[in-house]
């Protein structure tokens, strides 16, 4: 039976990358791919899912509202799909995640969502909430804190390089997210007082 997976991590883990690779690998053996990525903060029709490193691919873009189990199965009906790929599944509203869970159940196509656990304040996003219920396979790709350890949270630097501690939960711009560990983070977010001298400036 197909299942619904949800590969979560912080900032600058390789998911894209690692989701382009799996796409890719269906592909090179004749199969069909369908992937999406959030279009909440792009402008025109086009989706488009690129990695840090340079890979990139066209996708289908979801929005709030968006039937995803519609979508899949219409085009399943024309063309046999043998997997679904969703970029930035924390933007999912919890419905789409339910969708996406009946994609696999009902329509037998694996389901692999790609996205961030948490935000800069430490809070759930909707769909990896959503996710973190319901998905069939909860698998985490890791990536380190400047000190080493696993990072498990990450924190937003303004243009004028400081930590940020208020604002919207998304925010598109010049601004800079950055992986650390749990310690580090209560730190730059002033939960703890620091005990080591490496930091951000703080606003």
């Amino acid at each position: 039976m197909a299942k619904l997976y949800f590969h979560y991590a912080t900032m600058n883990a390789g998911k894209t990358t690692i989701l382009l690779q799996a796409s890719y690998n269906y592909r090179e053996r004749g199969m069909t791919t369908m992937l999406f990525v959030a279009g909440h903060y792009r402008k025109g029709d086009t989706g488009l899912i690129s990695s840090r490193i340079g890979l990139e691919t066209e996708a289908e873009m979801f929005r709030d509202g968006d039937d995803l189990y519609a979508r899949v199965a219409e085009h399943h009906e024309h063309t046999t799909v043998h997997c679904i790929f969703v970029d930035e599944a924390q933007f999912l509203e919890e419905e789409q995640v339910w969708q996406l869970a009946r994609i696999a159940d009902r329509l037998n196509i694996p389901v692999m969502c790609y996205g961030l656990r948490t935000d800069f304040k430490g809070n759930l996003f909707s769909g990896s909430r959503a996710l973190l219920a319901i998905a069939d396979d909860l698998r985490e790709v890791r990536t380190i804190c400047r000190c080493g350890r696993k990072a498990t949270m990450v924190v937003r630097l303004g243009p004028d390089g400081k930590v940020a501690r208020q604002g919207e939960q998304v925010a598109i711009g010049k601004d800079v997210y950055v992986s650390l560990c749990r310690r580090h983070w209560e730190e730059e977010m002033g939960r703890a007082e620091p005990d080591d001298f490496i930091g951000f400036t703080r606003g």
